[in-house]
């Protein structure tokens, strides 16, 4: 149970590997696209699009990050642990279609123990993507990193808010897709939450031996306090993977 715990997302799932590489069509977004189509040219929009992943009264006092030109830099100091920032589509699996989307805007806050024990995973892949790595030395450079223990195990009770609904999350949401929490864990613990089975509220399943274990549970309301299903409004589809998270 010492696996690394290295983020899928939303974003993304890093339990998920059906990218369309797998189902044998060609992937829509093959090469990363020009830096520019990833950044956010207005500074307070990218702020503002961070704190809408959690509620006000967590987000109001969290620090944010937003992403330059060679990687994410604090534009807003917090006080509370919490640290809220806007995803790339980079966080997904490595065999993810959508790797290279420059569409993809996730909007994800998380608690202090994923601050001290997996946000720099996230924050270090972005550095690596920004400097011109390719995904095959991504693939590469993340093994060696889970190999080394540079990147840290999840400390218990990691969890972070993607309760946003103005992100865009993937082509195949459009948008959004359901507001949730994501819990991460060593590699080998989702059959222990009763992950993925059928009535199971919990969301997710252990991927490979050198993948986390990232667990997503759908919750009722928006950031903003909006209830997310209005009555006669379909349900969220049961699988995320095609949702970054």
């Amino acid at each position: 149970m010492n696996e690394t715990v290295l983020t899928s997302t939303l974003l993304v799932l890093a339990f998920c590997v059906q990218g369309h590489a797998q189902q044998g069509k060609a992937p829509p977004y093959p090469r990363m696209a020009p830096v520019e189509q990833y950044l956010i040219a207005n500074t307070h929009e990218e702020i503002a699009l961070a704190r809408s992943a959690a509620p006000p009264s967590i987000s109001a006092a969290a620090a944010v990050l937003v992403l330059g030109r060679h990687g994410y830099e604090t534009a807003v100091k917090g006080s509370n642990g919490f640290v809220c920032f806007v995803e790339r589509s980079w966080t997904a699996g490595f065999d993810d279609g959508e790797f290279w989307n420059p569409r993809v805007r996730a909007p994800n806050c998380f608690n202090p123990p994923a601050v001290r024990s997996v946000l720099a995973q996230y924050l270090e892949r972005t550095n690596w993507v920004l400097a011109g790595i390719g995904r095959a030395q991504l693939i590469e450079r993340n093994r060696l990193a889970m190999a080394s223990h540079h990147f840290k195990v999840a400390e218990a009770g990691s969890f972070s808010f993607m309760l946003s609904k103005q992100g865009y999350l993937n082509d195949e949401a459009g948008g959004p897709w359901a507001p949730h929490v994501m819990f991460f864990l060593p590699h080998g613990e989702a059959r222990a939450w009763g992950a993925g089975l059928e009535g199971s509220p919990v969301l997710g399943a252990d991927g490979g031996k050198d993948e986390p274990t990232v667990l997503f549970i759908p919750v009722r309301r928006w950031s903003d306090g909006s209830p997310a299903q209005p009555k006669g409004s379909a349900q969220p589809q049961d699988n995320p993977c095609h949702a970054h998270g």
